[in-house]
């Protein structure tokens, strides 16, 4: 289907530019399975010199999409999530989530994992909305503006890197952050010398 080939997206990136950035990357938020790397990939090669314009759009929108994201599962997810999981994983999952919750949105927000997943959980887990707009602002943020970045300082010449090795390198970042992240609390609470 034409409509999961992220060159269809690519095209329409460049006929609708940012309005059609700010869509995606509201959708996508919610439900829609292509990620607005693919169009904000496109427009930064395009117009390398509006790659931070790109990159905030594509932010604001992906966060407010999360927020509408949040508001789905906080309405009516955690009656299906005990139906289909049972009480018992939701409740540990729920235990999980709030004991890791910013690290959580952060992780999903900045690495190639479906953000979606993540605005949804939190809302059905009764999560805060507070850490979810402020953490997905940061991870959101950090992950469009590094590609943006990119674009705006090396031009559409990067494009092939951006491509093909970014969604590595923000899962090896994003790795990196957790184990360090988890090795502060032990050394806090005094499990590590």
């Amino acid at each position: 289907m034409e409509l999961f080939n992220p060159s269809y997206w690519q095209t329409f990136a460049l006929k609708y530019g940012a309005a059609g950035l700010a869509l995606n990357s509201f959708i996508e938020a919610i439900f829609f399975p292509i990620p607005p790397d693919v169009l904000l990939i496109a427009l930064c090669a395009t117009n390398p010199h509006k790659a931070f314009f790109y990159a905030l759009i594509t932010t604001v929108f992906s966060t407010l999409g999360g927020v509408v994201g949040y508001f789905v599962g906080y309405k009516g997810g955690k009656p299906l999530a005990i139906k289909f999981f049972g009480e018992e994983k939701v409740n540990r999952v729920h235990r999980l989530f709030e004991a890791y919750e910013s690290m959580i949105i952060l992780t999903a927000g900045f690495t190639p994992l479906p953000y979606k997943l993540f605005t949804i959980t939190s809302g059905v887990l009764f999560a805060s909305l507070p850490k979810l707009i402020i953490f997905s602002v940061i991870g959101r943020g950090l992950r469009f503006f590094a590609e943006a970045a990119l674009f705006y300082f090396y031009g559409s010449q990067i494009t092939g890197f951006v491509e093909h090795n970014l969604n590595l390198i923000f899962t090896i970042s994003g790795a990196l952050i957790i184990i360090l992240f988890l090795a502060y609390r032990r050394i806090k609470r005094g499990k590590l010398p």
